[in-house]
């Protein structure tokens, strides 16, 4: 899966989370064994496609295909691992998840033009 499918990918994701994060209740039991098994399989393929989108684009930006700067790929990966949970858990305000949110989007939408432009 080429960069921009994966950036696509990635974006329905996020939508998704977020909507995890809006319609849900916190857990009672933030220890609950059930939960964790459920958030693991629910989110492993997201953390896997999560590296694989960072390895790719790390490559494309070295090899100047696309023009942005190393740290705001790294930066995004670690939002975007950090919301996955507070998607389940709940365990954040709003206003500091839709920040997340937002700066993922931004990366994301920014990645997707540039990658637009190149070809």
């Amino acid at each position: 899966m080429e960069l921009k499918e994966q950036t696509k990918t990635l974006k329905i994701h996020l939508n998704n989370l977020k909507d995890q994060y809006e319609n849900n209740p916190p857990p009672e039991n933030k220890k609950d064994r059930q939960l964790f098994q459920k958030v693991k399989k629910e989110t492993s393929p997201i953390y896997e496609l999560l590296a694989t989108w960072e390895e790719n684009a790390l490559k494309l930006i070295k090899e100047r295909k696309i023009n942005m700067h190393p740290q705001q790929i790294t930066s995004t990966l670690e939002n975007m691992e950090l919301l996955l949970m507070h998607s389940y858990y709940i365990d954040v305000k709003r206003k500091r998840y839709m920040e997340l949110h937002h700066s993922i989007h931004y990366i994301f939408d920014q990645l997707l033009r540039e990658a637009e432009s190149k070809t």
